[in-house]
Formats: structure tokens, sequence, C-alpha cells
């Protein structure tokens, strides 16, 4: 109970950049305040021939390039406010939930929050990447319920 008591130290935010991670976001900062913890933000990007499968006849190398550009801008516009700097904005190629482990291992994570949509059954509770997430964390997570009109 010790660790706890003190709060969290390093807190990852799994972001979709969807207009809702606003609200996972502003829930991270509100910890992130009240703990005097770090607050770092990531987005993965699937790689377009997970989606696909391996039989695209063209080249995805420029749209993945576009894609991989506008979550940086995103994430940036997102971090602004907070103060987060550059070092503690992670955009990364691969499957969600294994580089938010990896990610939060790498930085001393001790508090990954993602979104959560409120439906049935724990992968519908959470959705595939949060419940991928949950299961093999080293960490706590936080699933932050996501409000379809806000408050």
């Amino acid at each position: 109970m010790g660790r706890r008591m003190t709060g969290y130290k390093h807190i990852l935010v799994g972001m979709d950049l969807s207009k809702e991670s606003a609200q996972v976001l502003k829930r991270a900062a509100q910890i992130a305040a009240y703990s005097n913890a770090k607050l770092s933000l990531s987005h993965i990007i699937e790689p377009l021939t997970f989606a696909y499968g391996g039989d695209i006849p063209m080249d995805l190398s420029e749209v993945q390039e576009q894609i991989h550009q506008q979550a940086q801008e995103q994430l940036r516009k997102a971090a602004k406010p907070l103060k987060i700097p550059a070092d503690r904005q992670h955009v990364v190629l691969g499957r969600p939930a294994a580089e938010i482990h990896r990610i939060a291992r790498e930085f001393d994570v001790d508090l990954i929050t993602i979104g959560s949509h409120g439906y049935h059954g724990l992968t519908l509770l959470l959705g595939s990447t949060a419940s991928g997430v949950l299961h093999g964390a080293h960490c706590d997570v936080l699933a932050v319920r996501i409000e379809k009109r806000p408050k």
C-alpha cells in the first residue's frame, strides 16, 4: 500500500486521436496534477499491411508516412496546453497493446490510461485494444469511460 499512497510517478495516455480521446487525456492530466506525475502520450498506428493483409498491389509507404505525420501533429496539439515535451510524445507503428506495454516498460510508467466504451462483455466494454492493454500490463491500467456527450 505504501507506493500508492504517494501517487503515480509517470502516466502514459494511450490515445486513438478521436474527439473522445480528449476525455481520457483530461482524466490522466487530473491524476498527474494530483500525484505530481510526469505525463506521456502515445498513439499507435497499425501498419496498413496488418489491416489489408500482405497482398497489397501498391506501395503504401507514402500513405503510411502521411498518417504518421498527421498523428504526430495531433499529438503535438494535445500535448501543448499540458506542456508535455516532444520526448514524451510517442507515435509508433505496430500492434497497439504490445507497443503500449513496451513504451510503458521502457519509460518506467506506473499507470496507463486508455478510453473504454460502455457496451457488454470485457472486450466490448473496453474495445479490443483496451482489453489487450489491460491483459499483460506490468502496471495499473485505468480505463476511462467515454461519455457520448461529455458534461
